[in-house]
């Protein structure tokens, strides 16, 4: 019976390192994961996050729960550069919004993790309104009849879905 309760504490505890160092391979800071959209964790969440009121629907990489708090942790799988891009700050911007609608609580910061560095991103009200203003335009060229593609970035453009329909693609 002593070597029973013996091997099942030292299984807990070899689960309990094995968990944690999973979350800590996936970029996830401590605490509880409760929600999750990959499948790394199991099966993703069915669904997705949804304010009527802001416009808004995203399904974040995963929500932990920690200290009282719910941060936002969204994986990127590409390049790591030496600052997170505009669309995924924007992007992670919208998950924190989404989470203080949902849950009544304001993520204080949200993360980004690229393979090779994790970023915190401070939701501020500056990055909310910035936010909102972008929705903003986005939503008021939605129903314009022409819009001028942006092609500051070749590769993105070659790269882009619309490229066979696109005017005015890059060579």
């Amino acid at each position: 019976m002593l070597y029973l309760a013996l091997f099942l504490i030292l299984l807990a505890l070899y689960l309990f390192w094995r968990s944690n160092r999973q979350q800590a391979h996936a970029g996830l800071p401590g605490g509880r994961v409760i929600y999750t959209d990959t499948r790394a964790w199991g099966a993703p969440l069915a669904e997705p996050l949804f304010s009527r009121e802001l416009g808004l629907t995203g399904k974040p990489d995963y929500l932990i729960q920690q200290n009282g708090q719910i941060i936002p942790v969204e994986v990127k799988s590409g390049r790591t550069p030496e600052s997170p891009y505009d669309s995924h700050i924007y992007q992670l911007a919208a998950y924190c919004m989404l989470v203080e609608k949902i849950y009544k609580k304001r993520p204080p910061y949200g993360i980004i993790h690229y393979p090779q560095r994790n970023f915190a991103v401070d939701f501020t009200p500056a990055l909310e309104s910035s936010l909102l203003d972008l929705l903003a335009e986005m939503r008021r060229d939605e129903n314009r009849a022409e819009i001028n593609c942006s092609h500051n970035e070749p590769a993105r453009c070659l790269k882009c879905g619309f490229r066979k329909m696109c005017e005015q693609k890059l060579a």
